[in-house]
């Protein structure tokens, strides 16, 4: 290896920039960041703008802009973004345009038309916006990748125009959209025009929505005003590099507005994945596998389960399963040795892609979800996620969502039946947090919405109680086509020592209330409330072993070979059978299975049951 050469004036990296009320950057400092990169480019030496260190450039250029040092993202031009993402060769221009002229006639210090025409000199763009096809790990997209030096990335009427059209002809050739976005803003130079262009971009997204066509939006630092008010929040998956800002309004413009002091960090990637705004942050060098497998599950064609897996161990018939204490039940189900959600999505699944928050109010870490493949075959996922540890209890809130979760789980459950993936649900938790905070933002409303959006879902959902299936807060994510139970599972409408303490006025008669409640595996089968049960060794399933995971994942893939092939009004209707066959009949004419002809819906296909 050669010795890297002695610094000799470095020139700095390109700083993250501070927007204005629409888009600061988009005058002077635009060319005078365009005149910096090109001195980057061909300096020997950077300054990072994060930690001030003499980075060598040729260093910088192979870590695709990362700092070795302390891993500050700088920006990259639309065509780098492009030979970092893409596979080689396969990034082809759209043919596409959109007139770009000077709607206002526009004149500040200088003509804006004079504006344009430097940026097209400097930059070699047309536009703000470069929008190519492509492929990524051999999967086809259309990609809208944007270009901060080009008048710092503002939305004017040309770039809402060519984004609208990427979103085209993502449509007409049925391929999953990815945005890029790096923006101040909307152009104020093109005054009503620029803002239009939120609704016009908006109105297409929606469009690939009702053609159930993946959209996946990458948010670079920095992505402010109306780009960030439209189809960089827009997309069904919203990926951030590490310290991008994102926001409507610019912390100088907040904190000159209003007089509010700003907590640090705010705005940033890292912010707003706490507060439930975006599903992920993934560093630059993780980005085209982490779109890879997204693309993979997003891409629609027929689905199937793969003929070689595991073996098929569910027990239907309520006679092969000895009795059990419920009591002795209720204990093993709350074990700390059980395997949580993520064991058994680390464990059963190909590959899995966490998606986290409910772009409104937070994520809650009670529940887990995303995108999975389960035997090649892609789905979505979903769970509840306790913990080994008190520690890892604590920080999951025991298993306990609150409203975020619910809501979270609910747009899981909304791409799944945009895309058409299966649904796969994993149930362990002693309940919904009863917390008056969780009160004041909804809890009932939330698990009531899950109920009736999962009830409706055309695509296959299969749920499968894996501890304590814990009253509404088990149900909200419990509304499928086939509930399974493990052996040691339960499933109440409230908890023994809850029912003890009520009824019996004493929480000591808890073992008796949970024989009272017939909560046990084999009695729910009894009733009809699941449809099979998956066989548990002696001791029961450890976290540390394989025999759950096989197990539970030979059922699952059983489960869903018989409802794959199912159209989506058929599902819909035996759902409807299964949830209507749930009636409080004398307890000696309950069978182990509530259906005439076996097939799980709760009903002869001939005849409708209610």
């Amino acid at each position: 290896m050669s010795p890297e050469p002695a610094p000799a004036r470095p020139r700095e990296a390109a700083p993250a920039a501070e927007p204005g009320p629409a888009a600061r950057g988009t005058t002077r400092d635009t060319a005078r960041d365009t005149a910096r990169d090109t001195a980057r480019d061909t300096a020997p030496w950077s300054l990072c703008a994060g930690c001030r260190s003499v980075v060598w450039s040729k260093r910088l250029a192979r870590s695709h802009g990362v700092c070795p040092e302390c891993g500050h993202h700088g920006r990259l031009t639309a065509d780098q973004r492009l030979a970092l993402l893409l596979d080689p060769g396969s990034a082809e221009p759209l043919d596409i345009s959109a007139p770009n002229g000077d709607p206002l006639g526009f004149v500040d210090v200088k003509p804006y038309r004079q504006r344009l025409r430097e940026a097209r000199d400097a930059t070699g763009l047309a536009e703000a916006v470069v929008c190519v096809r492509g492929r990524i790990d051999g999967v086809p997209l259309v990609a809208a990748v944007m270009d901060f030096r080009f008048l710092g990335g503002s939305l004017g009427g040309a770039v809402g125009d060519l984004i609208a059209q990427a979103a085209d002809a993502s449509l007409r050739e049925r391929v999953p959209l990815l945005i890029v976005s790096a923006s101040g803003g909307a152009r104020m130079q093109e005054g009503p025009i620029s803002l239009m262009q939120l609704a016009k971009t908006a109105a297409a997204l929606g469009d690939l929505d009702k053609a159930g066509i993946l959209t996946v939006s990458l948010v670079t630092d920095p992505t402010f005003g109306g780009v960030a008010a439209s189809f960089a929040t827009l997309c069904d998956v919203v990926i951030a590099e590490p310290g991008a800002r994102l926001g409507l309004a610019g912390p100088r413009v907040i904190e000159q507005t209003v007089g509010e002091r700003l907590p640090k960090g705010f705005q940033t990637a890292e912010f707003l994945l706490e507060r439930g705004m975006i599903d992920m942050v993934r560093d630059r060098a993780a980005l085209r596998g982490t779109l890879a497998r997204l693309l993979a599950a997003g891409a629609r064609r027929p689905h199937s389960v793969d003929a070689g897996a595991s073996a098929d161990t569910r027990i239907r018939d309520v006679t092969a399963l000895a009795e059990r204490d419920p009591w002795a039940a209720v204990r093993a189900a709350r074990g700390l040795d059980r395997p949580t959600t993520l064991d058994y999505f680390d464990r059963i699944l190909d590959f899995f892609v966490e998606l986290r928050g409910d772009r409104c109010s937070g994520d809650c870490p009670a529940v887990v979800g995303g995108v999975g493949g389960l035997g090649g075959m892609p789905l979505v996922v979903i769970g509840h996620q306790k913990g080994h540890t008190p520690a890892e209890l604590s920080a999951r809130n025991f298993g306990m969502p609150r409203p975020a979760g619910y809501r979270k789980a609910a747009r899981l459950l909304r791409l799944a039946e945009k895309l058409g993936l299966p649904v796969l649900t994993l149930i362990d938790t002693p309940g919904a947090y009863p917390g008056r905070e969780a009160e004041e933002q909804g809890q009932a409303v939330a698990i009531a919405e899950n109920l009736r959006l999962m009830a409706g879902l055309s695509v296959p959902i299969v749920s499968v109680v894996t501890g304590e299936g814990g009253s509404g807060g088990a149900l909200a994510l419990g509304v499928a086509d086939q509930v399974l139970i493990c052996s040691n599972a339960v499933y109440s409408v409230i908890s023994p020592e809850g029912c003890a303490a009520i009824l019996w006025r004493d929480a000591k008669a808890a073992p008796a209330a949970a024989r009272a409640l017939h909560l046990d595996a084999r009695s729910l089968l009894r009733l009809g409330v699941v449809d099979a049960v998956i066989p548990e060794p002696e001791a029961g399933f450890r976290h540390t072993d394989d025999v759950a995971a096989r197990r539970v994942q030979g059922a699952v893939q059983a489960a869903l070979r018989e409802l794959i092939d199912l159209g989506g009004e058929r599902i819909v209707e035996r759902r409807w059978r299964r949830l209507r066959s749930h009636q409080a009949r004398p307890r000696d004419e309950h069978r182990a299975r509530s259906d005439g002809d076996g097939d799980g819906d709760g009903g002869d296909d001939d005849e409708r049951i209610g």
